[in-house]
């Protein structure tokens, strides 16, 4: 697809853990809106996908990959407390916008079809030290997202509010990271910058010694780098990989507790990674 219009198209992932500023982020995309500036928004939804389990008896699982990777283990029951927590927050992001003048509109990636993504049923996983088959999940991996629409939708002066769920290609509802659809937001739409607001200030060589922030960030350092981080930063550092690969200039992963979090990482503030 062609370049949307302005040279002002990025994509904003909020992530899903709690402490973000919320009201600060919200002022931050209404003013850049109103200067002209064009953007899609993917939010997740971990915190309030764990607190509405557990308020509802159904305790979160969480399992580790072979490759050392962390995620949520979704049976259907979790899968359907999953959607209802994110679209309840889809409609907190798009009120919150609607409210500052901006012309909100909230989607998950089955409206449309709009992302499409592959299932991974089976799940072979690490538990006391064994590799075990678990199966019954219904997460998933985002390959492709409808620029068309988009596009359409942006160039129609909306801007898109994105869960994170997708579309297998025999119509079944699947739970996606946040970071890996905004990485493919972002390659999609040939964005210029990524920026993905988060709980720290960036990525830490010694976390949590938010004193360790490391400033930038090569391609060619980006995959040794995700060996060393722990926790949810590597799958933000392995999103980063896939938004740089697909051409999106830069990835910028800041501080989303701040005042003018967006505004200030894309000052530059928090971890820049270049291709």
């Amino acid at each position: 697809m062609d370049k949307l219009p302005g040279d002002f198209m990025d994509v904003l992932k909020v992530g899903g853990s709690a402490g973000l500023n919320f009201e600060a982020i919200v002022a931050d995309v209404a003013d850049l809106w109103r200067e002209g500036y064009r953007m899609v928004l993917v939010h997740g939804g971990s915190d309030a996908t764990n607190r509405l389990a557990e308020r509802l008896g159904h305790t979160p699982r969480f399992v580790t990959s072979e490759s050392g990777y962390t995620s949520r283990f979704t049976d259907r029951t979790t899968l359907e407390i999953f959607l209802m927590a994110t679209a309840l927050i889809n409609r907190r992001w798009v009120e919150a916008l609607q409210g500052r003048g901006v012309n909100a509109l909230g989607l998950s990636g089955l409206d449309g079809r709009l992302v499409e993504g592959r299932r991974k049923d089976v799940l072979r996983v690490v538990e006391a030290g064994r590799v075990r088959v678990l199966r019954g999940d219904w997460t998933g991996v985002p390959e492709r997202v409808d620029g068309r629409l988009l596009g359409f939708l942006i160039e129609s002066g909306y801007l898109p509010v994105i869960a994170p769920v997708a579309i297998s290609p025999r119509g079944e509802a699947l739970n996606v990271d946040g970071d890996r659809l905004a990485a493919v937001v972002a390659g999609t739409l040939r964005a210029s910058t990524l920026v993905i607001l988060t709980n720290v200030p960036g990525v830490l060589r010694q976390y949590p010694d938010e004193a360790s922030l490391i400033g930038r960030v090569t391609r060619s350092e980006l995959d040794a780098l995700g060996t060393s981080v722990q926790g949810g930063m590597r799958k933000k550092l392995l999103a980063a990989g896939v938004a740089l690969d697909a051409g999106v200039r830069r990835v910028i992963i800041a501080d989303g507790r701040r005042l003018s979090p967006l505004r200030s990482a894309l000052a530059g503030e928090g971890t820049v990674l270049e291709a």
